[in-house]
């Protein structure tokens, strides 16, 4: 029997873990006032759990609005916390909101220590939206982080099936799926169905 992958997931709140007034909240969500820690948003979504090992780590359940540099720091040390007690660690997903994923993933990129891939995931519809991109983006992120060829890439940005270098991708969208571009150089690659499939190193 192979055995799964072990990747931590660690929750700070955002779109992709908010929870609306019905399927059809797509916009309003945050009035609900609803936000699922990151254990409660992996249970939304059994796939989640055939993807890897889950280690989940609670640590915000908040707008990323609200997410800065004191809490970048925290983000930074969680991460390095959870690598140093967890050595058999292959990958670690930080689920965080969409509005500054980007300004957050660019932080730790420039001070993460670790050497497992960190993979930044968030959503544009609510966990509980009619077609909501939260799930299919955080098993996609799980894939990512725990697969082999993400090492040493950088920090990385997942929505959209598209994987994106931290320090190129730039939000585009307030609503639209396909939000996150790379304008430069274009992303790094794409988690397809059946693989994670890299064109370049950043």
């Amino acid at each position: 029997m192979v055995s799964k992958p072990r990747v931590a997931v660690i929750g700070t709140g955002g779109t992709i873990s908010s929870v609306g007034q019905d399927g059809l909240d797509l916009v309003r969500y945050v009035d609900n006032q609803k936000v699922y820690q990151v254990d409660e948003l992996i249970d939304a979504f059994p796939e989640v759990q055939k993807q890897a090992d889950l280690l989940p780590v609670r640590l915000r359940a908040i707008p990323s609005t609200s997410l800065g540099p004191a809490e970048w720091l925290e983000i930074n040390t969680t991460i390095r916390d959870v690598v140093t007690e967890n050595p058999s660690i292959d990958g670690i997903v930080v689920t965080h909101g969409t509005a500054t994923l980007e300004e957050t993933a660019y932080f730790i990129n420039l001070v993460s220590k670790v050497e497992v891939p960190i993979v930044f995931v968030g959503a544009q519809r609510p966990a509980s939206g009619i077609g909501t991109d939260a799930g299919i983006n955080l098993v996609n992120a799980i894939r990512t982080a725990a697969h082999p060829d993400s090492r040493g890439r950088g920090v990385l940005g997942l929505l959209n099936d598209e994987i994106h270098f931290a320090r190129d991708m730039t939000k585009t969208s307030t609503l639209r799926q396909q939000t996150f571009k790379s304008p430069d150089f274009g992303l790094l690659g794409h988690a397809d169905w059946d693989k994670i499939a890299y064109y370049r190193f950043p």
